[in-house]
């Protein structure tokens, strides 16, 4: 039993929930490696975070009690399941997807009710994540809006961390992905060649997937995608909606949008934190972690370190780039960065096309989304 430090701080406490940069930011000065019950020990500073990437001997990504396929895998485990899943984001079947996302993006788009208030993560953010990974898995229009309210379930039982609603909630959604492999296996060859069915015939250590791991891949496939890109569109068209000048050039110039979009990501994170766990005694900026203990490395904060970043709020996507951990480094980087990258940049490029101005509404304020996702929870703006 790892003994009983005194809380360093309180990561749940209203005041950090209400706005989690901020605070962060504070206590990257204050103590940039703290402890609490709720996460353990949390790295503030980039250059802490890049030990922890750096050493996955050290710092082990064997975190839950459950299965989880491959992110919660070390080396050499974790090895041949990233090399069955890589090839999924290479740059062909990224080409091959891109005018599926452009269509379902240019869709949406074209659903927007201009001039009036509306809420971006109802009108915009949740269903393009919805739409988007349903698209690129193969999976029916049927399955947006179970998924949907899913999402929402999965949410509030996170938050209230209740055990027996989050079991609930996980079987509900293996419920789904046992449906979808099943349709799948009885259709045989005539199975429709998508992500899904290729995912079933995929061979790790010379055999298939079974079904625990199969669900388990697709189900943090599917709710980290749905998390992060919807997190995104409510960052980013904020961040516009606060930068009219940036919206105009992006506009005349949308070739710098993957580069914008990357480093307004770093200022706002979409995804707060990932967790690993020591293997070992460790120290970290001066203080001494036993091994078997939880680190949680906030992406958060490290993306803003005034040490590697300078002013975190100043916008230098070309200098700040090689340094940006918005889709991690080392061993276990993003393996869907490009995915990711390119569903934002062509559905910034289809609003673009579409919108001439976002602006803030008079009044009414947004709320921010809580641990562990970044974003916002409600975000009013018009759309001109």
């Amino acid at each position: 039993m790892a003994e009983q430090h005194h809380e360093d701080w309180d990561p749940r406490s209203a005041e950090v929930q209400k706005d989690q940069i901020r605070a962060y930011d504070a206590m990257r000065k204050e103590c940039p490696v703290a402890w609490s019950d709720y996460q353990q020990w949390t790295l503030f500073r980039h250059a802490d975070v890049m030990q922890v990437l750096e050493d996955h001997h050290t710092f082990s990504n064997a975190v839950s009690a459950h299965l989880s396929v491959p992110n919660g895998m070390d080396p050499p485990e974790h090895t041949p399941y990233r090399k069955a899943i890589e090839p999924y984001f290479a740059p062909e079947p990224m080409a091959r997807f891109e005018p599926i996302c452009r269509k379902v993006a240019r869709a949406l788009v074209q659903t927007l009710d201009k001039n009036k208030p509306l809420d971006v993560v109802n009108a915009l953010s949740r269903p393009f994540a919805l739409q988007i990974q349903c698209a690129f898995m193969g999976w029916p229009d049927s399955l947006h809006q179970p998924l949907a309210e899913w999402v929402m379930k999965n949410h509030r039982a996170t938050l209230a961390r209740d055990r027996a609603a989050m079991a609930d909630v996980a079987e509900e959604f293996d419920g789904y992905i046992r449906e979808l492999l099943d349709t799948r296996r009885q259709a045989g060859d005539q199975a429709p060649d998508d992500v899904t069915t290729r995912l079933l015939r995929e061979q790790v250590n010379g055999k298939p997937m079974s079904d625990e791991e199969l669900v388990s891949l697709l189900r943090n496939w599917t709710v980290g995608e749905l998390a992060t890109i919807s997190a995104s569109i409510s960052i980013l068209t904020n961040y516009l909606a606060h930068h009219h000048e940036l919206l105009n050039n992006l506009k005349t110039a949308p070739e710098q949008l993957p580069e914008a979009i990357d480093e307004i990501l770093r200022m706002d994170a979409p995804l707060i934190s990932n967790r690993r766990v020591t293997t070992r005694e460790v120290e970290i900026s001066g203080r001494t972690i036993p091994a078997g203990e939880k680190i949680t490395l906030l992406w958060a904060s490290a993306n803003r370190d005034e040490d590697t970043f300078g002013n975190p709020d100043q916008f230098c996507p070309h200098q700040n780039a090689p340094k940006n951990l918005l889709y991690g480094a080392g061993i276990h980087v993003c393996p869907g960065a490009p995915l990711a990258r390119m569903e934002l940049r062509i559905f910034m490029e289809e609003l673009l096309k579409q919108v001439e101005a976002i602006e803030q509404t008079d009044g009414e304020q947004p709320e921010r989304a809580m641990f562990p996702t970044g974003g916002f929870h409600y975000l009013p703006l018009v759309f001109r």
